[in-house]
Formats: structure tokens, sequence, C-alpha cells
């Protein structure tokens, strides 16, 4: 992390969160809240005021709701980085963001540790995903029939990393488990997602999630 403090603007429409967020975000030496919204207009309002560099957001906004802020956002070229504070129920809304292009996605309950290490991963330029969501996903998202898919063109290393990458893992993560530099796993990823001809380590989960991956991967890495 750089030893400028990310500033970071808390959008939800209950006080009690947002200053919830703040101390727990404030509680991080690298880290500022720079202001609060109550809503969706007003975070477009101060994210021009502020200049934050991250939009911690609720989903489920009024006036605007974080669906048409996060496409605004998208349209004007806003410089700032957005993750999404998310509930289950949400599941349509959150693959909906998901193909607008969210940098984050979190569950609203999770830890302060899977917020705070969402907020990081997210500010060296890796899309997050929380952890529960993904397993929410891999419950809920409707599996297609095994099917050709580019999956069954990937070697095997490939696989090993988009199987990992879509359990939530970060690049360094991955790294660790497969015996590879951090840097090698992020120039991998950046291939994968050429091949699957996605955007984004978000896109690469659904996409693996959809094509059964953990079948594949099981089926190749039995004793995995």
């Amino acid at each position: 992390m750089s030893e400028t403090k990310v500033k970071i603007l808390i959008a939800d429409d209950h006080d009690l969160i947002r200053q919830g967020l703040k101390s727990i975000l404030n509680y991080e030496p690298d880290f500022m809240v720079t202001g609060e919204a109550s809503n969706g207009e007003e975070a477009l309002k101060f994210i021009t005021l502020y200049k934050p560099d991250l939009l911690l957001m609720d989903i489920n906004m009024p006036v605007m709701s974080g669906i048409e802020v996060l496409k605004k956002i998208k349209s004007d070229g806003l410089p700032v980085k957005v993750i999404l504070l998310t509930v289950e129920s949400d599941k349509k809304t959150i693959l909906e963001a998901i193909e607008i292009g969210a940098d984050g996605y979190i569950l609203k309950g999770s830890s302060t540790q899977e917020l705070v290490e969402g907020i990081r991963r997210v500010c060296v330029d890796e899309n997050y995903i929380d952890k529960s969501l993904v397993t929410l996903l891999f419950r809920k998202v409707a599996t297609k029939e095994v099917e050709h898919s580019l999956l069954s063109t990937l070697t095997d290393r490939d696989l090993e990393i988009l199987f990992h990458l879509s359990k939530g893992l970060s690049n360094k993560e991955i790294g660790d488990v497969l015996y590879l530099s951090e840097k090698t796993i992020k120039n991998n990823v950046t291939r994968l997602f050429k091949a699957l001809d996605v955007r984004d380590r978000v896109q690469a989960t659904i996409y693996a999630i959809e094509h059964k991956i953990e079948d594949l991967y099981h089926k190749k890495f039995p004793s995995a």
C-alpha cells in the first residue's frame, strides 16, 4: 500500500451503518473516510466535491440506486473505484452490477477483516468478491449442462489458477498455493481474462461457476 491514505466515501441511507463503517475504516492507518452520503444523488455530488479514491456504497440506495450511481460513474469516466455492499437476496442485482463493472462486492454482515481485505485488494487494482458471496453464487447461480466450453481448452495450470481465483483467493494467495510468484499469477490471470473474453476476476468467477469448474477441477485433480 502507498504511504498516502486511501480516501473513502461511504454511501448508505442508514446513519448507524455509516457511523459503524466510518469507525472501522478510520481505525486502519492507511484509510481515511472523507465523506458520507445518505443517498445515491449525494454520493455522485460528493465524488466531485471530495474526490475520494474509493466509494463504499450500499447497492439499495434512495433517490438513485447503487446501480444507477455505478452506471453514471462508468459512463462519465469518474476516477473512483466502487465497492458495493449487498445482501444475499440481491443476487439478480449483483449480477447486473457485475455486468456494469463494479470493482468489488461485499456482503453486509461480513467480518471487519473481509471488508478491510476487500478494500485493500481493490486499491491495488484487483477486483474483489466477498468469499461468502462466491459460496452463494456457487449455490444459487443456475449452472449449465456440461458442454464444450473454453474451460476444456485450458492448460492444467490455467485451470488450477482459475479454480482458486473463483474461490476468492488473491493473486498472492494463489501463488502461495501453487508455489509460484505473485507476478507469474498476475500475468497468467491477465491472459486467462483474454482467453475467456471476460473483463475482470469477478466475471471470470461467474463464467467458471456457470461452466461447473468445480466438477472439472476435481476430475482433473482427484486428490486435490
